[in-house]
């Protein structure tokens, strides 16, 4: 749980600093965008290669590979404290994404290796609840350390090096004997069921992975957005926009310990759950006062914590061990694919639309459509086996 909590550090810890990066860096051309690209190039890098880490880790096993990438995480992550270049920073920024890329995936493949059944579901649900925790606690670390200098906030990479020895000593390779009935193919193993090596569920796993892309612009649309639609509404308080997004955090939690508590009957509820998140964006849509679009956060919150678990645990339930590595590399390229394109999409449509609101309340439609094709596909009968 604390190594799938540093890739979430990675993406928000420096967020309330890049101010001061911006001025420090006022007179080194093109800051302007290279200043926000440092914030978000890691989870384009761990987008782009997840899947690679994927493969190495069903070839070369996770145990060895995490706590690897634990160690150089703390080199990388702390390397703008002594780097005196925005494009290195940036470079080093990108490196830090490649070390998460190995580490989530990991991470979330060994819970997948030694947990099977409602047990693993809810060990999912619990990764879910600590990044949605880590994440506002690193957002306020973020923002108390900084009032030391821009560079100071980056010491905290540095507590990966007192968890890999932890991870060294405590973390076991999971045997493959340990793979129980649970985890068998939902396919027989080869054309007459026997002994041949089960190929690669790509075309079962897509529709998975294409739904997850989907499923993270919703996921981050609150924790991207909120503070600026706050601010259209003319409300500037830092004091106001933080309580707010730490009160949407909590409905995030409290949906995926929803979701730990009811794993048994979860899958079934996936249309309901983006309907869900769809009625939260229309109420920030059509907020006209800061109480009302705080309403809307918290109720969209509430389904995308139950969202994240719901569509992970769709994608393990695919996956045997030998390729569980690769699966869970391609589940988190999509998830942070959507991640990096999140303000894109958002900012193209407000763009279209005219304002920021009006794209939120076309992600809302778009949402409840997404729910109506799951719901339907859902439905269709499965075709009896050959």
């Amino acid at each position: 749980m604390a190594g799938s909590c540093l890739p979430i550090l990675g993406a928000v810890l420096i967020a309330p600093v890049l101010p001061r990066i911006q001025d420090h860096f006022a007179a080194t051309p093109g800051a302007d965008a290279l200043v926000p690209v440092a914030l978000t190039i890691p989870a384009l890098a761990l987008a782009l290669l997840a899947p690679f880490a994927g493969v190495l880790i069903d070839r070369l096993g996770r145990h060895r590979l995490l706590v690897g990438a634990t160690v150089a995480y703390a080199f990388v992550g702390t390397a703008p404290l002594w780097l005196d270049s925005l494009g290195a920073i940036v470079a080093s920024r990108a490196l830090v994404g490649v070390t998460e890329a190995v580490i989530m995936t990991c991470c979330t493949t060994l819970i997948g290796d030694y947990w099977s059944g409602r047990t693993r579901d809810r060990y999912l649900a619990l990764q879910t609840i600590c990044a949605a925790v880590s994440a506002t606690a690193f957002f306020a670390i973020g923002g108390a350390v900084g009032s030391a200098g821009w560079r100071a906030p980056f010491w905290a990479y540095a507590v990966s090096l007192l968890l890999a020895p932890l991870m060294a000593t405590v973390l076991r390779p999971a045997p493959k004997a340990a793979v129980t009935a649970a985890d068998a193919p939902a396919e027989p193993v080869g054309p007459g069921g026997g002994g041949e090596e089960r190929p690669f569920p790509w075309r079962r796993l897509a529709p998975t992975c294409g739904l997850t892309v989907f499923g993270a612009v919703v996921f981050y649309t609150v924790p991207v957005e909120t503070s600026y639609l706050l601010d259209d509404l003319g409300v500037t308080a830092p004091a106001v926009i933080g309580a707010a997004t730490a009160l949407a955090s909590a409905a995030t939690v409290a949906g995926a310990a929803g979701f730990a508590r009811f794993t048994a009957r979860a899958q079934r509820f996936l249309p309901q759950v983006l309907a869900l998140c769809a009625a939260g964006f229309v109420l920030m849509a059509v907020a006209d006062r800061a109480s009302l679009l705080v309403a809307g956060a918290v109720v969209d919150c509430l389904g995308t914590g139950v969202l994240l678990p719901l569509l992970l645990t769709r994608a393990m339930a695919l996956l045997d061990h030998a390729d569980r590595g690769r699966g869970t590399g391609l589940w988190t390229a999509a998830f942070f694919l959507g991640e990096f394109v999140c303000p894109l999409v958002l900012l193209a449509a407000a763009a279209l639309v005219g304002s920021l609101a009006a794209a939120v309340g076309v992600l809302a439609a778009a949402t409840a459509l997404v729910a109506l094709g799951v719901h339907l596909k859902d439905r269709r009968p499965v075709p009896a086996a050959v």
